[in-house]
Formats: structure tokens, sequence, C-alpha cells
């Protein structure tokens, strides 16, 4: 018990300082708490109870739950020519790329480099999420359009981890048939669960919520899948209800990024092993540049056809990774694919593209921060506003 109240202070510490070093700096927390879990991961050398491990892993999905939920069907359909063209190149080149790198380059075998080529064509929802609500572009044309292209890049990586890897087995249809019923079925309960249980201080929705991710988690697990992927169409599925109540997004935000995403981000950084990185620095060089070069390749001259004055800040956005590249690396490690120096070196390069893109477009393209629609919450009779993300001055 000790070394685990150990382990929480240091994180809760952690936390804190990550969202004053955003605010002076004008970044994402959680890039800022990646660097941190880094530091803390090869200076403290902490343990991973398995608490945080629970923690970690149910703040990635239900920050790509909420995902899910900022991405407008109406928009999607409005701009799902750019949308799907953007997303399955930003996949394709890398993909390609990386995993001939891998084979033929650093003579891996073929699983090996497969699961390579998978954990970098990823982008990550989680950190565009995350920057384009911090900086307000979440409600905007190009902040959908980014969400949308993400939505569809991260679609492609699951399929292809599914379709070379994983075994099916009779779970998985139970986990799909859970998914689909949550995906129709939830929608269609708003008016009755929100006239009976909504506006309370208890949360029901919240807690509802929270009890269909869990259990696609569990099932997931049980099938050997993951289930990010139908969090977020489950996210999609429940954004008109989000629209309808912003109240509730808004208290969902607060729990999510108060508590559960600083633990995603904090874990993914002490992941990563100094030591074998440095040993290992040739190659992280190389397929940290084979990742950005062919994602911008690919998504660039797209993006200067469907935003042209947001070309840049699109391309960067769509390099950064982190969600589903430490999930397939993660995969790749427990089933005996790829050894621990080439997973420390994989997710090394996943958390350098969550930083590096993420500090470019922030700091020398990102539109100009945009109006958000301010969430007003209720608590003991008194209205708390959020304010949109501001950047400091100097």
């Amino acid at each position: 018990m000790e070394a685990s109240l150990y382990v929480a202070m240091t994180l809760a510490v952690a936390i804190l300082a990550a969202g004053m070093i955003s605010v002076e700096l004008g970044l994402s927390a959680a890039i800022i708490e990646i660097v941190l879990g880094v530091v803390l991961g090869n200076t403290l050398h902490l343990a991973t109870p398995e608490w945080l491990t629970f923690l970690a892993g149910f703040g990635g999905v239900v920050l790509t739950f909420l995902a899910g939920a900022e991405v407008d069907p109406a928009e999607f359909r409005a701009t799902w020519r750019g949308s799907l063209l953007i997303g399955v190149l930003s996949f394709a080149a890398p993909f390609v790329a990386v995993m001939l790198v891998c084979r033929y380059g650093f003579a891996w075998d073929w699983r090996a480099a497969q699961i390579g080529g998978i954990a970098l064509s990823t982008t990550s929802l989680a950190v565009v999420y995350a920057v384009l609500v911090e900086t307000g572009l979440n409600a905007t044309p190009i902040g959908k359009l980014i969400m949308s292209a993400t939505f569809v890049t991260d679609l492609s990586t699951v399929i292809a981890l599914s379709a070379l890897f994983i075994q099916p087995s009779l779970w998985l249809v139970p986990f799909i048939a859970a998914a689909v019923v949550f995906i129709v079925v939830m929608p269609r309960l708003e008016m009755w669960f929100f006239a009976r249980y909504g506006n309370r201080v208890i949360e029901p929705e919240i807690k509802g919520a929270f009890a269909a991710l869990l259990m696609l988690m569990w099932l997931g697990d049980k099938a050997n899948s993951h289930a990010v992927l139908p969090a977020f169409l489950l996210g999609l599925a429940v954004s008109r209800t989000f629209q309808r109540h912003p109240t509730t997004q808004g208290r969902f935000r607060v729990v999510a990024f108060a508590l559960l995403t600083p633990f995603f981000f904090l874990r993914s950084g002490m992941n990563i092993s100094l030591p074998l990185v440095w040993a290992n620095l040739g190659l992280l060089g190389v397929l940290l540049l084979a990742k950005l070069v062919f994602k911008s390749a690919s998504v660039y001259p797209l993006a200067r056809r469907f935003v042209p004055e947001h070309a840049p800040f699109t391309t960067l956005l769509m390099s950064t990774g982190l969600t589903f590249g430490t999930i397939s690396a993660t995969y790749g490690l427990t089933a005996h694919i790829i050894d621990r120096a080439q997973f420390s070196v994989l997710v090394s390069v996943v958390v350098l593209t969550a930083v590096i893109p993420t500090i470019i477009a922030q700091r020398f393209f990102s539109p100009a921060a945009q109006p958000v629609r301010q969430t007003r919450t209720i608590l003991r009779g008194r209205s708390w506003e959020y304010p949109p993300f501001r950047r400091r001055s100097r």
C-alpha cells in the first residue's frame, strides 16, 4: 500500500506541474505529461501498480470516446471526401515505408516489420483531440476535418492489425454484439434517460457511459481485441446527445481531463527505456524520419487542396501518434513478435511524434484561437465556467 501511495503522490504532483507548465508555455498539457512521464520513468524508476495500468487504459478509451463525440456526423458527410482521402493515405504511406525500412534496412523479420509499420502509421486521436479542445478549434471546420481524417487513419490501423495478427475467438461475437447494441440503443434512450435521471449531482449520465465503456474493455480483452474503436464509434453515435446537453459534455470533460487522461499520457512516457533507446539511436532516427516524411508527403498535397490556408497545421497534427501506436507496439511485445529493444524504439518514436509535430504546429502554424462554447457546471448552486485555452502572451 505504501508503494502505491508513493506512486500516486508522485504522479499527482507531476500532473499538477504539467498543467502549470502548459499554461506558462502555451502548449498542450498532454505533451508536458508525456515528457514528465519519460523523466519519471527513467530517473525515479517508479513501479507500475495495477491501478495505474488500469487508469491509463481507461483514460485512453474515455479520451477516444470523447473524441468521437466531437465529430459532427453532418460535418463528416459534408467533408467525407477530404477526410477519407487524407485518412487513408495518412495510414498507407507510412505503413508501407516503415515496414520496408524495418525489413530490409534493419533485418527485422516480416511480422516484426509489420508491427513496426502499423505502430508508426497511426495518428493520435488522444493528442489531436486534446490539442483541438485546449485551443478551441474542436468546434471549427478545420478541427472537425482533422478529427474525421484521424478517425479514418486509425480505423485503417485497427483493420490492418486485426487482419494481420489478431486470432478471432468466440468472444469476438459478444464483443461486436455489445458494441452494436450500445451504438444503436444509447442515442435512442436519450429523451427518457435525461428526463428521468438527468441534471442530478450524482451524474447518472456519466456513470452510464463509463459502465458501457468498461464493459467494452472487458469484452475486448476477452476477444483479444481492443475497445478503442468501438469507444470512438459510440462517441460518434452520441455526439448529437452531447450537442443537446453541453453541460453533461462539459462535466464529462472535467472528469476525463482532471483525473483519467493525465495517467494515460504519463504512463505512455514511462514506457520508454532511455538506455535501450540510446543503444538504438540510429534506428530511432531513421524510423522517426520515415514516419514524418511519408506522413507529410501523403497528407500535405491533399491538405493544400481541401484546407489550403491550414495545410501545414493539418499535416503536423496528422503526423502525431500515441494511442494506437502504443497499443500496436504493446501487442507486438506481449505476443513475442518484437523484443524489448524494438518495443522501446517504436514507443519512443510514437511519443516523439506526439511531441515534436504538436509543438511545431501550436507554436508556428496554429490558427487563431476560436471562441468555444463555454461550459457551465452547476456545483452547490454556483456556476463555474471553463474558458477556452489562451496562449500566454510574452
